[in-house]
């Protein structure tokens, strides 16, 4: 990664005794220079955006240690809305040396509390999806007049509905880099694909029960039918939530099929940070 912060703290004293009698042309431990370098300092702030008559809140997280533009992601939200999650995704982005936006996809930041809820203000958005991109294009279009935001490419990651939401975004042709999504649902809401060349990483749980084998294969090969470089990674064991450390929370609340998974956290998010560096910093 282009933007990796170090904090070195190295102590040096004076040795006593027979340290007092060096040759004077050998150097003291204690004349030795240590630097310090700043780690990153994450600021956060509400984005608002507006189209169609609804303001929506997004939240904007960047690294004020760095005075010169940095590449963009957007993060889309789970079916919650966006929560602290979210906004702790971005966040992470942002310490690594990317303006990351958490994107509102609901309007005004509503935030779902019941599965039934979130599921209606999901399938709402996904059962209109010239709305839906609207609204992701006026985030993306105030995003990039930003000037903390480098010239050139976006990327879009997302988590659940947001995974199903970045797949779509690839499958209509939006300009992204790279599209990756977290155990996305493969909800085609696209009537008319459009070419996509960029790169789509569709990180999944092997025992996802929201998740069919069939329609994910589906979506895979409709991405590539669209010029898409397209991986699909299923990780054994995992359930639907597996990067979401609330996962095992919200099942018992809501007694749904979720489960965190420290071990297919850790791998996909490694995976998706060297597909945006990749993407974003030209370090193939």
């Amino acid at each position: 990664m282009r933007h990796l912060f170090t904090l070195a703290c190295l102590a040096a004293g004076l040795m006593a005794g027979a340290a007092g009698i060096q040759a004077q042309d050998e150097p003291s431990p204690g004349d030795e220079q240590v630097t310090i370098q700043s780690g990153p300092r994450v600021v956060g702030e509400v984005f608002e955006y507006a189209t169609g008559g609804t303001t929506y809140e997004g939240y904007l997280a960047r690294n004020a240690s760095i005075d010169q533009p940095q590449p963009a992601v957007l993060v889309v939200h789970e079916w919650w809305g966006l929560d602290r999650y979210a906004r702790a995704r971005a966040d992470q982005l942002a310490a690594l040396g990317f303006v990351a936006l958490a994107v509102d996809m609901y309007g005004d930041g509503r935030l779902a509390a019941h599965p039934t809820e979130a599921q209606a203000f999901s399938t709402r958005v996904m059962q209109d999806w010239p709305a839906a991109r609207a609204r992701l294009e006026a985030a993306m279009a105030r995003l990039g007049e930003h000037p903390a935001v480098a010239d050139g490419g976006m990327a879009a990651i997302g988590y659940c509905f947001g995974g199903s939401v970045v797949m779509n975004m690839a499958l209509s042709g939006m300009p992204l880099e790279a599209a990756i999504s977290f155990h996305g649902g493969p909800t085609m809401a696209v009537k008319m694909p459009q070419a996509f060349e960029g790169s789509v990483r569709i990180h999944n749980g092997a025992e996802d029960g929201f998740v069919a084998r069939d329609d994910l294969m589906a979506m895979a090969q409709a991405l590539e039918a669209q010029g898409a470089d397209v991986e699909v990674t299923n990780y054994p064991l995992a359930k639907h939530g597996f990067t979401n450390p609330e996962a095992d929370a919200l099942a018992t609340q809501h007694d749904l099929p979720l489960a965190y998974d420290a071990a297919a956290d850790a791998a996909s998010w490694q995976a998706a940070l060297l597909t945006l560096d990749a993407a974003l910093n030209d370090n193939d």
